[in-house]
């Protein structure tokens, strides 16, 4: 990552309404925080990959209708090129995969997982071709992060309670690699000028890998829509309104009307958030193995965030969604 985190400039959007920032900021931290939850809910009867070609084909034709007509954009073979190459990484290998993992892991875990995407994104800004090399702080981040996922997965009896199933935490970890580098790669092509146009065209090309994966994989065969619960069914609307739609556009707006270490902060809150509802709403266990990986994690992604970044970086560049959000 590069620069100190500044306010997005605010000559280019209209004034803030501090309501509607607080507002806004509550919208990210509970709604997106509660996405982990309702996809595990989802994958009690909806297959993982179609779950989440589901949510995103509905968002994408929806919201690409919406935003090509406001804005009058005519996105370009580039763009489009862009999304799809992003949509493949951020929606199939990013929010694909964790649905996956949620059928076989708590959803506080899998949100506790994913946040190590704003750790692999310091590495992999610094190993792309003219990175920047990240302050001592994001490094020390880097590594106690990654000590905090070993604690999750070893020894076995770590905390009188038994280790995270290690297959599905790797996937995550994958899934948290394929978002951070979705989202570098975002920075450096060409993007629609409206952020929610783009996300309706990567959603659209994410999709179209999601459908793939759920017919090679069998999925699709072996689906009978009598089999889908009223909670599955109500999972995916509250994904599609709350987590995707409500969520992705209160984030927006902070983007313009914030500054980066305050937006960064649901990096840290959505685990919170995801294991609290988790453990409140699913009876998921909290054992003392999950509160010492979450201490170590979240203290991990607070250096990562609050370490000093190169001036080039704009607002928008420097925050980006998880895979289980956007």
């Amino acid at each position: 990552m590069s620069s100190t985190p500044q306010a997005a400039p605010a000559a280019a959007h209209a004034p803030a309404r501090p309501f509607l920032v607080w507002l806004s900021f509550a919208a990210v931290y509970i709604l997106w925080g509660s996405t982990y939850f309702f996809i595990r809910v989802g994958v009690e009867t909806i297959p993982p990959f179609m779950l989440a070609g589901l949510r995103h084909l509905i968002f994408g034709f929806v919201f690409f209708a919406i935003f090509r007509g406001a804005t009058r954009e005519r996105p370009s073979p580039a763009q489009w090129r862009t999304t799809v190459v992003t949509g493949h990484l951020l929606l199939l290998c990013g929010n694909g995969v964790v649905s996956w993992a949620e059928t076989r892991l708590p959803s506080g875990i899998a949100a506790l997982l994913v946040a190590t995407v704003s750790l692999w994104m310091v590495i992999i800004e610094w190993l792309r071709p003219g990175g920047v090399r990240p302050p001592a702080r994001a490094l020390a981040g880097f590594v106690l992060g990654f000590g905090g996922i070993l604690v999750l997965v070893g020894p076995a009896q770590l905390g009188n309670s038994g280790r995270v199933d290690p297959l599905p935490a790797l996937a995550l970890v994958f899934a948290s690699l394929a978002w951070a580098s979705g989202s570098i790669y975002t920075r450096h092509h060409p993007t629609p000028s409206s952020p929610l146009l783009g996300a309706s065209m990567q959603s659209l090309s994410g999709a179209a890998g999601l459908w793939f994966v759920a017919l090679a994989t069998g999925e699709i065969r072996g689906f009978h829509l009598a089999q889908v619960s009223q909670r599955s069914w109500l999972a995916v609307f509250y994904l599609v309104i709350f987590g995707s739609a409500l969520g992705f556009s209160a984030y927006v707006y902070i983007l313009r009307h914030s500054t980066a270490s305050r937006v960064a902060t649901y990096a840290f809150v959505n685990p919170v958030v995801a294991l609290f509802l988790g453990s409140l709403l699913g009876q998921e266990p909290v054992s003392l193995r999950m509160l010492l990986a979450s201490a170590t994690i979240l203290a991990a992604v607070l250096l990562v965030i609050t370490a000093p970044h190169g001036p080039s970086a704009t607002l928008e560049e420097e925050i980006v969604p998880a895979p289980g959000e956007a």
